[in-house]
């Protein structure tokens, strides 16, 4: 009987360091993840504005900008600031603002968008991937 206890007690450790193990290599493999994903990203070139989904403006992320944005009822704005390659919305007419509590954007794909005014400010990139054909 006591030999049964000894073993019992020799799996629990043997589960404990497992378990310890595979959280270990999820961390491991969450954080290399990481950063993969920030060394990988690709700095945009302009700063593309949607108004109701559809394209009104595009800014070099290269050239200091600041324009403002009606809505097109003319009840509310959102001013646009590019400086120093990166957009950001400083100011909106905006009930909640949020869009203007967001960070600046750079990197392609990053977007700040305003659901009351419909606005998206979208950074893409300087050329279209395209299809290379034989």
């Amino acid at each position: 009987m006591a030999d049964t206890i000894k073993i019992q007690t020799k799996t629990k450790k043997q589960k404990v360091i497992a378990d310890v193990a595979l959280i270990i290599l999820l961390i491991a493999a969450a954080v290399g993840a990481y950063f993969f994903w920030l060394f990988s990203r690709d700095v945009g070139a302009y700063a593309v504005v949607y108004i109701n989904g559809e394209e009104v403006a595009r800014y070099p992320l290269a050239a200091d900008t600041e324009v403002t944005f009606n809505t097109p009822d003319g009840s509310s704005f959102n001013t646009l600031v590019i400086r120093d390659g990166k957009a950001d919305v400083t100011d909106a007419g905006c009930p909640d603002r949020i869009c203007v509590n967001m960070r600046s954007i750079s990197f392609e794909g990053e977007t700040i968008t305003c659901l009351p005014n419909r606005l998206v400010v979208k950074i893409e990139g300087g050329e279209s991937p395209g299809v290379d054909l034989p």
